[in-house]
């Protein structure tokens, strides 16, 4: 495999990370994960600028243009020939002493690596359990940063109970999935939590929106309780990884019949368009 390593496209086993490097010792520093489909990498253009934003939030002077990135990523991905799968991107603050101050000299660190994988059709078909747990994260989870504890532990909940999903609240108002944003259906109607600084503005999310919009789909971005989570007719998650996943049970209650419903399903097909005619709307 090849990786990109600060501005080289380089075999991995030729890569190391200092052990004093800012994004191991701190988890200081910001990543993307973008997804490829037929080789193109998709919603790429919006990916790269929440990147920017990210650093930006954090202070953080990404060490080259995102055009010369562009570049880079799309030379990564040919050179590992990756037709579906994603791709890793990480920057972090550098290798300095290690001192909670910014230092002066460090210079920004990128590295971006590829995985193939394919969609994941099956819970795309069958929906995902999910249950809910309190959101103890930090209150800047606009900012897709390394610090993942929060987001690894609560996973982890899903996991131990039998799930796929943890779905987070804050004082009984639901914000996000543990890695992925949440959408409720009731009466026809659309909902999620507004893009604010308690959720990460996803860029699957944003297409979900945007084709809900063209679909006719009443959609409004709002708080919403776990008790009308509870009562949705429907619910589905959405990443870049999940794309848009129905949610069947939450807490070992169904939701709506038990199976994925048909708004859910007219937003997955409305998605699955934008992979085949475009495979990069960038």
């Amino acid at each position: 495999m090849v990786i990109l390593f600060d501005e080289q496209l380089i075999p991995r086993n030729r890569a190391y990370v200092d052990i004093e490097d800012r994004g191991y010792q701190f988890g200081d520093g910001v990543y993307e994960v973008i997804r490829v489909y037929g080789g193109k990498m998709f919603c790429k253009t919006q990916h790269l600028s929440r990147l920017e934003q990210s650093a930006k939030e954090i202070r953080l002077h990404l060490p080259f243009s995102l055009e010369r990135l562009d570049t880079l990523l799309e030379e990564l991905v040919s050179q590992n020939r990756l037709r579906e799968g994603t791709i890793y991107l990480q920057v972090s603050r550098g290798t300095a002493p290690r001192n909670h101050p910014f230092p002066e000299q460090a210079r920004p660190m990128v590295v971006a690596y590829t995985t193939e994988a394919p969609r994941p059709l099956q819970t795309l078909r069958e929906g995902v359990r999910a249950i809910t747990e309190p959101d103890l994260r930090w209150l800047r989870c606009d900012i897709k940063s390394l610090n993942l504890l929060g987001a690894v532990l609560a996973k982890q909940k899903a996991v131990d109970s039998g799930c796929q999903e943890t779905i987070l609240h804050r004082d009984g108002r639901v914000t996000e999935g543990s890695s992925t944003n949440v959408f409720i259906v009731k009466d026809g109607q659309l909902a999620t939590h507004p893009a604010d600084n308690f959720i990460l503005r996803g860029i699957t999310r944003d297409v979900v929106i945007e084709s809900a919009h063209e679909l006719g789909i009443p959609v409004t971005e709002r708080v919403f309780s776990v008790e009308e989570l509870f009562r949705a007719d429907e619910v589905f998650i959405s990443s870049t990884t999940m794309e848009v996943t129905p949610v069947v049970s939450i807490d070992g209650r169904k939701v709506g019949t038990g199976s994925p419903g048909p708004l859910t399903r007219q937003l997955q097909t409305a998605f699955e368009k934008r992979i085949s005619y475009s495979g990069s709307p960038s």
